[in-house]
């Protein structure tokens, strides 16, 4: 037996769905079992539809908040040193131009 999976579209509509129609009903509809639906159900409550991506849980959702954060700090760090980098070489550059004008 095959194990099917629905996209993030699917269960957001079966959601949707068994709020107007009624979770028994839908569950049969769709053939899922309740733990399923209850799962995709909290979270979409706890995280959004981002939640019901394959496989989200609230400790993959922590680890990329965390991931962005660092790569934010990254890119800052980045960012500064290549500012620092081209003052450097601007100062050089009117350094070397004022001895030349010395000369």
């Amino acid at each position: 037996m095959n194990k099917r999976t629905f996209t993030q579209e699917e269960k957001l509509r079966i959601i949707k769905e068994a709020s107007e129609q009624g979770v028994k009903v839908i569950l049969e509809k769709y053939d899922l079992y309740p733990a399923t639906y209850y799962s995709w159900k909290s979270k979409l409550e706890e995280m959004g539809e981002i939640g019901l991506q394959h496989g989200m849980t609230p400790k993959h959702l922590k680890r990329i908040r965390e991931l962005e954060k660092e790569n934010s700090v990254l890119k800052q760090l980045l960012a500064e040193k290549e500012l620092e980098g081209k003052l450097k070489s601007e100062l050089l550059k009117k350094k070397y131009a004022l001895e030349k004008k010395r000369r």
